[in-house]
């Protein structure tokens, strides 16, 4: 049975696609969150802006 399982491990050490493919969606995941975080930076700072030239524009024509 020792010798089964150093094969298999051995195996699985020359084997890299999965550390890859692993490696590949940390990276994906780790983009997913700085894109969301930035898209959420993003928002709040247009919301602001929008609401001041709408007051702005407001208080013009008022």
């Amino acid at each position: 049975m020792g010798t089964l399982f150093g094969r298999i491990g051995a195996r699985l050490r020359r084997d890299e696609r999965g550390a890859s493919m692993v490696e590949y969606a940390l990276l994906i995941v780790l983009i997913a969150i700085i894109a969301f975080v930035a898209v959420q930076l993003a928002g709040n700072q247009l919301s602001t802006l929008y609401s001041t030239i709408a007051d702005s524009v407001t208080n013009a024509a008022g």
